[in-house]
């Protein structure tokens, strides 16, 4: 993967129910930002003001021109980033932007918010 092959959009203004102040998707950027770093990974890292789901952060989007789209919430940073980055990489790989249910990390299979159709 040397071009950019999909983003993942990561909102970053939710905050945390245990800790008023603490925004979990700021930190998942910063994990994600040092494992994705450099050339090659083709995966693009964008964060965004708000996903609209505020009640189950982290929220992130997996997005790609022609393929589905999916909203995934209650990311734990600490739990999940190395399954966010495999999964990123099999939704990257697959044609249509499904991944097949046993693919799926267990995150991805409980967090999925929703799910949109490509243009």
């Amino acid at each position: 993967m040397s071009e950019t092959a999909m983003t993942i959009f990561v909102c970053g203004s939710c905050k945390s129910g245990d800790d008023g102040d603490a925004r979990p998707g700021q930190r998942l950027i910063e994990a994600l930002s040092s494992r994705l770093a450099g050339p090659g990974s083709g995966i693009e890292l964008r964060s965004v003001d708000c996903l609209a789901v505020c009640k189950r952060p982290a929220t992130i989007s997996f997005v790609a021109p022609g393929k589905w789209t999916y909203v995934i919430g209650d990311i734990d940073v600490d739990a999940h980033i190395d399954d966010v980055i495999s999964a990123a990489r099999a939704y990257a790989e697959s044609e249509t932007g499904v991944v097949a249910w046993k693919q799926r990390p267990m995150f991805f299979r409980k967090g999925v918010i929703g799910r949109v159709p490509p243009l």
